[in-house]
């Protein structure tokens, strides 16, 4: 399983690497020249987004959008290499995260006084339009994150310096004052109250109040967690957001809730949220997988079977299997279906299952920088147990040694 796991990284950072890092993205069908016959209208525009995303085969060269790089697939892929450097020490691999968090750097959102970092393209959905080039609170909260991962692996401060100014935009944004904590908003032109964008903001905030002893961050990062999980459904499930329109259930957002709240506590030492954690995961096992390892978008359907899905599974459950004595079993199972079913015989990850149609269009973050993330996180706690084993089992001998 590990020599499967290991071929199939390295198949497709190769893939990502001669494409020079460009591939497409689910949302940037305003990328087309088509945009202009909008006319700037809400609903053409979103129409114009949805008809790109949802057309069962890949019909972006035909409407003049080209393969593109994605600021949050360089994220990801930085947080790849960086693993891999951290658990096997080979400098290729530093190299090559240092490469893509340089092009971050330089890549940030302009007109922002703080790092951060948005799509390139209008994206409109039933939420609204965010525009090209505004920054999100996902987006900057997931590439920061591997900044701090790279600032621990690679001992190198400008990439703290680059964390910790992400963490100040956060807290420039708005919040939803409540009873039960403030939710951080999703963007910063108006309150968007989304609970994973809110817990990935927290989350980074947490690890950095955690280094720098910034008490400012910590106590934001505190009540957005108090928010988020005095929200969590009895069944251990979160909606996407608290407004109606927003109440559906899927796969990758919740393992981004859960993902955050597990960095919380650790940077934190924060157990308040003890049972949220464990009900969520328990749910999240539960709902979201089929016997064979096949991953599910949202909790009531098995289609569509969604690449974004199952890298950010494998990703979750590995990063559980310190505290979840199923949970490395589950990601090697998610990982294996995942490459047998979704892995171009070139490297690349298809992007989606309909049961009728595979969708087989290259995306950069969506796929290809999140699965090579999730292998390498795979591959890095693999490495960790296996170098473990004999230890453990020699301490498992040891009380029949002594009785001898």
């Amino acid at each position: 399983m590990e020599l499967r796991i290991q071929k199939s990284m390295e198949q497709l950072a190769l893939w990502v690497e001669r494409h020079d890092y460009k591939a497409y993205d689910p949302g940037d069908g305003q990328m087309s020249p088509l945009r202009q016959l909008a006319f700037g209208s809400f609903f053409l525009k979103r129409s114009l987004t949805a008809a790109v995303l949802r057309t069962p085969f890949n019909i972006r060269p035909l409407m003049g959008i080209q393969p593109h790089t994605s600021t949050k697939g360089m994220g990801y892929m930085a947080w790849g290499y960086t693993k891999l450097y951290a658990s096997a020490g080979d400098n290729r691999h530093a190299e090559r995260a240092r490469f893509c968090l340089d092009w971050l750097i330089q890549h940030r959102a302009s007109g922002h006084e703080h790092f951060c970092w948005g799509n390139h393209f209008d994206f409109t959905t039933r939420g609204g339009t965010i525009p090209a080039h505004e920054p999100t609170i996902v987006w900057s909260s997931l590439i920061g994150q591997s900044f701090l991962e790279a600032y621990h692996a690679l001992g190198d401060a400008k990439y703290l310096e680059v964390a910790a100014s992400v963490a100040d935009w956060i807290l420039t944004l708005p919040r939803e004052p409540t009873p039960s904590g403030a939710c951080l908003s999703y963007v910063a032109f108006k309150q968007s109250s989304i609970h994973n964008s809110n817990m990935l903001g927290a989350a980074l905030l947490a690890k950095v109040g955690s280094v720098t002893k910034r008490t400012e961050t910590l106590a934001v990062a505190k009540s957005a967690m108090q928010y988020s999980c005095s929200r969590l459904n009895h069944d251990g499930s979160w909606f996407y957001g608290e407004d109606p329109k927003y109440h559906w259930i899927d796969n990758f957002h919740t393992a981004y809730n859960l993902d955050s709240l597990k960095r919380y506590q650790e940077s934190t030492g924060d157990r308040e949220y003890d049972d949220q954690l464990k009900t969520g995961f328990d749910y999240f096992k539960k709902t979201f997988f089929e016997i064979d390892g096949r991953s599910r978008y949202y909790h009531d359907r098995v289609f569509p079977t969604d690449i974004q899905c199952a890298a950010q599974a494998v990703d979750t459950l590995s990063f559980f299997a310190d505290v979840d004595d199923q949970s490395l079993a589950l990601a090697q199972k998610v990982a294996s279906w995942t490459i047998e079913h979704m892995q171009d015989p070139d490297g690349h990850f298809y992007y989606r299952d309909l049961d009728w149609i595979m969708i087989k269009t290259p995306m950069l973050h969506w796929g290809q920088g999140t699965m090579f993330k999730a292998l390498a996180h795979l591959s890095s706690v693999q490495q960790k147990k296996r170098a473990s084993a004999p230890a453990e089992n020699s301490h498992k001998m040891n009380p029949e040694s002594v009785s001898n």
